[in-house]
């Protein structure tokens, strides 16, 4: 969508400038991820030696992100990922890969929202310790309608709000981080066992740490789920998701060896909410108070960049005819997809009331598949099928970022699991079989003829003529 249609109210608004695109990003990244995962990491790799599952996490991050720098900033488009993939595979497999796309993340952007929302609600614990299981899914959806009344705004509110949940989440970091350095003790840090490096042990291990630093960086790319509504998309975008690779990178180490440095690690990997437990540590009861509130913030600029970015997915499928036409309406007055935040908030709200790690973990590995590794390929096939289309940002060091980055999907695809892996290909299975119902209804390849569109090109070739 041009700039022009943007500014005469026809459409999505271009305005979410650099600094809130970043705060958009960050915010998604940090949640509450950190305070709940540095004991899962801890236990996964057998000690401080979870340290490195951090720095794999963030150079697989780095690679990945450089993959959808590239592809955001030449197709700056609502939805992301579909549009990359819509347009790359078109060419030989029609509209199946960006359906499934579509067919995996309707649930699973739900269902990993939902993770955040219960996790505010047992860190909600602390101030009402006869929290029971129901009441803790109750304040969990209770959680899921104030997030999405808050985002049932115009685009540059949400911005605005956005920016000042944004400067919560980097007080709370930074709190962490500075409590972490002043009661630093380096023989807690580093207290490696034994075998912590014995070769077998810790390449085993590194898989699980990755994967669980890896659900932590989340978020880098959420930005480009919203391609129709940034200033100057073809700079915003890329430095966007570098600057918070970077920054995320830099807080979730220190963050780790600052709370490692406090609290034995046998003792911070049996821990549920470990970033009261570090904070009681350091500066006793008051200091777990505040930090709990700061982490409930943060957590809840997660969830609320979340559902924002995931939002736009079903709406630009819906736009392009590839899912259920309501889907792709937008508010009279407020120009938001506003059918698609309803659902995807209802959808939530009904897996607060489940138990669904394992389904998390199966849907993951859906879009390990499908998105990442599927957008690693897209970005390959877009250089070679549509060469003269306008790059604004070009991967450094092409194609070595990318092959990092799919090596990297596969290792964690690979850590995953069986279990996972076998739900994942169920799972995929089952949307192959649901494109098929669609495709047939709709005259769409394999059921039809195969029909090429090129909207980038055709628009910068446009754009050309006009001068």
């Amino acid at each position: 969508m041009n700039e022009e249609g943007n500014q005469a109210g026809k459409g999505l608004v271009r305005g979410i400038s650099l600094f809130q695109a970043t705060a958009i990003n960050m915010s998604q990244m940090v949640g509450i991820g950190p305070f709940i995962t540095i004991p899962l990491i801890l236990s996964a790799m057998g000690g401080p030696q979870a340290i490195f599952g951090w720095i794999a996490g963030a150079i697989l991050a780095m690679a990945d992100g450089l993959v959808w720098s590239e592809l955001g900033a030449a197709m700056p488009g609502e939805g992301g990922s579909y549009v990359y993939l819509r347009e790359a595979f078109q060419y030989r497999s029609g509209k199946i890969m960006p359906f499934l796309f579509v067919w995996s993340t309707l649930i699973a952007t739900p269902l990993i929202m939902s993770t955040g929302m219960i996790g505010m609600a047992n860190y909600l614990s602390f101030f009402w310790p006869g929290m029971t299981a129901l009441d803790t899914k109750l304040a969990a959806v209770a959680i899921t309608i104030i997030t999405v009344a808050l985002l049932y705004r115009r685009i540059n509110s949400v911005g605005r709000i956005t920016t000042v949940l944004w400067a919560g989440m980097i007080l709370t970091v930074l709190i962490m981080i500075v409590a972490g350095a002043t009661h630093f003790n380096p023989h807690l840090a580093f207290a490696f066992p034994s075998n912590a490096f014995l070769p077998s042990k810790f390449l085993l291990g590194l898989g699980g740490g990755m994967l669980i630093s890896i659900y932590d960086y989340m978020g880098y790319y959420t930005i480009c789920y919203m391609g129709d509504e940034v200033k100057n998309p073809g700079k915003t975008i890329p430095k966007s998701v570098i600057l918070s690779i970077i920054a995320v990178g830099i807080i979730d180490i220190f963050m780790n060896l600052g709370v490692i440095g406090v609290v034995p690690w046998k003792i911070a990997m049996n821990s549920q909410n470990i970033g009261t437990l570090f904070m009681q540590d350091v500066w006793g009861k008051p200091g777990a108070a505040i930090i709990t509130l700061l982490i409930l913030w943060t957590a809840f600029a997660s969830v609320y960049t979340g559902l924002l970015g995931a939002s736009r997915l079903p709406y630009n499928a819906a736009a392009d005819g590839l899912f259920f036409r309501s889907f792709g309406k937008l508010h009279e007055k407020y120009n938001f997809p506003h059918i698609s935040l309803l659902v995807m908030g209802l959808i939530t709200a009904i897996c607060c009331f489940f138990n669904l790690s394992q389904i998390i973990n199966a849907l993951m590995a859906v879009a390990i598949v499908v998105q990442f590794m599927g957008q690693v390929a897209a970005l390959t096939v877009l250089r070679k099928r549509q060469p003269h289309l306008h790059r604004p940002f070009r991967q450094w060091l092409y194609p070595i970022p990318s092959i990092i980055a799919f090596v990297g999907w596969a290792y964690v695809l690979y850590s995953s699991g069986w279990s996972a892996i076998e739900l994942a290909i169920g799972w995929t299975a089952l949307g192959v079989i649901a494109f098929l119902i669609w495709a047939s209804r709709e005259k769409q390849w394999p059921f039809g003829e195969k029909m090429i569109h090129e909207p980038y090109l055709t628009e910068q070739e446009n754009a050309g003529s006009q001068f």
